[in-house]
């Protein structure tokens, strides 16, 4: 079993900045993947960002492209993901999600463990 909890979330105006955490425990695999990914209300849950393990290769969905920034620390097991100019659109609810083997970085089948969610308002 692996537990993700992530953190950092709340309330901001737009243009400001939040900075997300994902914490993972358990039995995790030496190397494994990290996404985020993000849900509205009424819509669905969307890929955001990710970030492999070793290479830390990532990869971001285009509408946070150039104001996101994701990276890991993997001696703590931790992803972070920096938000930057945010925009009213970026309210969701935040969820990391953990993948021992990423084909698809933006098709959740992949992922095998969520985090709770940390949720993220922005104000206009």
């Amino acid at each position: 079993q692996v537990q993700l909890v992530e953190s950092g979330g709340g309330l901001v105006q737009a243009g400001g900045s939040l900075a997300l955490s994902c914490a993972a425990s358990g039995r995790t695999f030496s190397t494994y993947y990290i996404g985020w990914f993000r849900q509205a209300p009424g819509k669905e849950r969307e890929f955001v960002a990710g970030i492999s393990s070793v290479a830390q290769i990532t990869n971001y969905a285009n509408s946070v492209k150039g104001r996101f920034t994701i990276s890991r620390d993997n001696a703590k097991n931790t992803v972070y993901l920096q938000m930057n100019t945010l925009k009213p659109e970026d309210t969701a609810i935040y969820y990391c999600a953990y993948s021992s083997l990423v084909v698809s970085p933006m098709s959740q089948s992949q992922y095998s463990y969520w985090g709770q969610g940390t949720q993220v308002t922005v104000s206009s």
